[in-house]
Parts: C-alpha cells; sequence; structure tokens
C-alpha cells in the first residue's frame, strides 16, 4: 500500500500531509516530532484517535479513505466504487484496525516500518550477505546461480526417469569415489610393500657379509634403511584400510554390506540399465560442479537465497558502482555499504508485509546522520531506486538531506513536505 494523505484534525485546526508515491522528504524535524509523526502514520492503520484521517491506494491501486470524525462512527469508503466498506475494516470494539488484518499492532508495526540510524549500523548476517553478492561480478554471479539451479532441475529430471531420487545419485557417487580412491590406494599400497619389503629384504641380506669385511659400523645405516622400508609399508596398509572404513561406510549408509552387495541389491534394483546409472552419476557430477562454482563465489551463501533476494543484491551492486563513479572509483566505506544493505534488506521486508503480500510504506527517522559527506548522495540515490517499487518517507533534521531534496524535487522523482493548516476535510 501507499499513503496518498494523511490529515490530522484537533480543536477545528486540521493539518495535511500529501505524500509522493515514491520519495517524501520531511525536512526540519526534530527527535519529538519525528516521533510524533511515526505514531500517527502507525496509528492511522490502526485504531487510532479521532480526528486522524487517511487516504490510501493498495498495490493493485484501489483507492481507500479511513475517516474518523471527532463526532460520529468511523468509516472506510472505497473511493473507486464509492462504497462504504467499514465493516470489513473493523475489529470487535468497532475500531477501524488495518494492522490486524497483516497480523500487527501498533508495537509490532511500529518496529517493522520504522528504520532509524541504529537499524542501519549493525550489520546483520543478511546485509552482509548482501554486501558480499553485491561485491561480486553481478553476470557471472546469476550464471553461477542458474547453472546451480538448472543442474538440480536436470538432477531431479535423471532420477526421476530411472525411478530413484536425488539423495541415491548422492549415495551412488560417493560409494563409486570411495570404491575408486580404496582401489587405488590398495594397489599402490601393494606396490609400496613390494618395494619397501625388497629394501628391506636385501638391505638384512647386505648387513651380515658387509659387517664382516667392513665393520659393525655398516650395520647401522642398513638397519635404518629397513626399518624405514617397514615403516613406509605399515602407513601405506592403514591408508588402504582408512580407505576401505569409508568405502565400508557409504555401503551401510546406503544398506549394502560390501560393493559386490551394493550394485546387486540397489543400483541393479533402481537403474535398468548402466546406461542410466552413467546418466545419474554424470547430472550428479554436474550439479556437484556447479555447486563448487557457486561456493567459489559465495562461500556458505546459498543460491537459493540470492535468487530470492536478487532485485535487493543487484540494488546495492548498483549503489556501489554509483559510489565508484561519484568518488572518483573509490567503493563505499564499510559504514556506508553496511548501511545501503541493510536499509535495501529491510525494505525488501517491508513488500510483502501485509496480508495477501501487501506492502507497507517505510517511514526513515533521520537514518543517515552517521554517513559521511562523500558517502551521503550515493545512499541517497539508492533510496531514490528503491522507491520506485515502494513508498518511503524520510523524516530528517539534516540540512544535507534537506538541500539534497529540494534540488532533486525539481526532476519529480521526490517531493519535499513541509505540512501547512488546511481545510481539505471535514469533520462529519
Amino acid at each position: 500500500m501507499r499513503f496518498d494523505r494523511l490529515v490530522l484534525s484537533d480543536a477545528g485546526n486540521q493539518v495535511a500531509v500529501d505524500l509522493h508515491p515514491g520519495l517524501s522528504v520531511l525536512p526540519g524535524l526534530g527527535q519529538v516530532e519525528r516521533d510524533g509523526l511515526v505514531n500517527e502514520f502507525v496509528g492511522a492503520l490502526g485504531p487510532a484517535r479521532p480526528g486522524v484521517h487517511l487516504e490510501l491506494r493498495a498495490d493493485d491501486g484501489h483507492r481507500f479513505a479511513i475517516f474518523r470524525p471527532t463526532r460520529g462512527e468511523p468509516r472506510v469508503i472505497d473511493v473507486d466504487d464509492r462504497a462504504d466498506v467499514t465493516e470489513h475494516y473493523t475489529d470487535d470494539r468497532g475500531a477501524i484496525d488495518l494492522l490486524a488484518r497483516a497480523g500487527l499492532d501498533e508495537r509490532s508495526a511500529r518496529r517493522a516500518v520504522r528504520i532509524s540510524g541504529e537499524d542501519l549500523a549493525g550489520a546483520t548476517e543478511t546485509s552482509r550477505w548482501i554486501q558480499t553478492l553485491a561485491a561480486c561480478d553481478q553476470d557471472e554471479v546469476w550464471q553461477a546461480a542458474q547453472d546451480v539451479t538448472t543442474a538440480h532441475r536436470h538432477l531431479e529430471e535423471t532420477a526421476a526417469t530411472n525411478g530413484s531420487r536425488v539423495e541415491d545419485a548422492e549415495v551412488i557417487a560417493t560409494i563409486e569415489e570411495r570404491h575408486e580412491r580404496f582401489e587405488q590406494t590398495q594397489a599402490d599400497s601393494e606396490n609400496v610393500r613390494r618395494v619397501t619389503f625388497l629394501t628391506a629384504g636385501v638391505a638384512g641380506l647386505l648387513a651380515v657379509p658387509l659387517a664382516g669385511i667392513v665393520g659393525d659400523l655398516v650395520v647401522l645405516p642398513l638397519a635404518i634403511i629397513a626399518a624405514v622400508a617397514v615403516v613406509a609399508s605399515f602407513v601405506t596398509w592403514r591408508r588402504s584400510e582408512r580407505a576401505r572404513t569409508r568405502e565400508a561406510q557409504a555401503l551401510a549408509e546406503a544398506g549394502a554390506q560390501s560393493y559386490l552387495g551394493f550394485h546387486l541389491q540397489r543400483v541393479n534394483s533402481l537403474l535398468a540399465s548402466d546406461l542410466g546409472r552413467q546418466r545419474l552419476l554424470a547430472a550428479a557430477n554436474a550439479h556437484r560442479d556447479a555447486r563448487r562454482r557457486w561456493a567459489d563465489l559465495a562461500g556458505d551463501i546459498g543460491p537459493e537465497w540470492a535468487i530470492e533476494h536478487r532485485r535487493t543484491i543487484q540494488a546495492a551492486a548498483a549503489a556501489a558502482a554509483h559510489a565508484q563513479t561519484f568518488t572518483g572509483g573509490d567503493n563505499l566505506d564499510e559504514r556506508a555499504a553496511e548501511a545501503v544493505a541493510a536499509l535495501l534488506d529491510r525494505l525488501q521486508g517491508l513488500r510483502s508485509l501485509g496480508p495477501d503480500g501487501e506492502g507497507f510504506p517505510a517511514l526513515l527517522d533521520e537514518p543517515f546522520s552517521a554517513i559521511d559527506d562523500d558517502h551521503l548522495p550515493t545512499l541517497l540515490e539508492a533510496l531514490v531506486g528503491a522507491t520506485r517499487d515502494q513508498q518511503v518517507v524520510l523524516l530528517t533534521d539534516d540540512p544535507r538531506i534537506a538541500g539534497w531534496a529540494q534540488a532533486e524535487s525539481l526532476t519529480g522523482a521526490l517531493r519535499v513536505v513541509e505540512p501547512e493548516p488546511t481545510v481539505l476535510l471535514e469533520d462529519a
């Protein structure tokens, strides 16, 4: 939803706040005034006091007006259909409460829609993930994410065709890998043991005659050689046993007691042909390679999460690119980058806060006071970009923001709002 107009009436006086559908900047407000306006905006959606009137627009463009006269019952009017729809928005006490439809009360709603400088200062895990992916090459990131999605879909289809599951492919691949490793270590062990036994035997045979010819001193080096050969043989044997144990563990997880039993019991029952088995393993390997490429870019961040937050990540990347242009190639400093990521994440959460995914406006309460002059314009530009999909009301006492807003308002991208007494609405 978006606010069109908030009207506050008290003792015959009225103040109207007409808002831009994207970004509205209300300058020159101290903390007391900002607190009061936040309460009025949030209260207008809940069971507010008489005299608080609100005109709003739903995400589908439908317009509604909420009237709370000082005398008489509150009403909700469907402006487009010219119909009284009050009964659909009242609670058990007869008060108009749009917040309850979203599962919110005034306190939780205020916490959700109000965004202050403190909210942007501490980076959450989500904002750090946004920063991480925004710093990557965007073409590479989204290609890697798409590759994982495509590979996983192909793996699911291949497994379904063969009458198995994705998990079966992973088990089969693990067993095949460990069995191949076991066979390789066993072959290496046999070669090493053959060489070491030969070395130890030759050293033992040479020790006796050389001791009689040269003396006892020659026995020590030969004994060391024999001992090293025996140790090397033992180490390779242990390595082979460890590989055997890992293979046995994988087989046990698959419900088989031996490699041959695995093929007889599970693979042959799931896969009608060796070609089907090879296709499943190929799909599993392709999926694993795609996941590995993604992990090289994003670490532990899941590709599914990235795709879900793609718009926010791209907005953060655009803000960082704008910062490089604006500052002559310098990146946003850590505080500014953190603020951008946290702000975009909070705005993203508000876009589906209401029932059936209805969005809520964001109320920014002096959010950029800790941002230095070099990076503030970049954050404000990022904010303007975000308001293409969402309404934001910026409450501030910062002269830097006021000056910027006055200049930008000439383009129509935002509105500078200075509430003045008005008689746009009359109490019924």
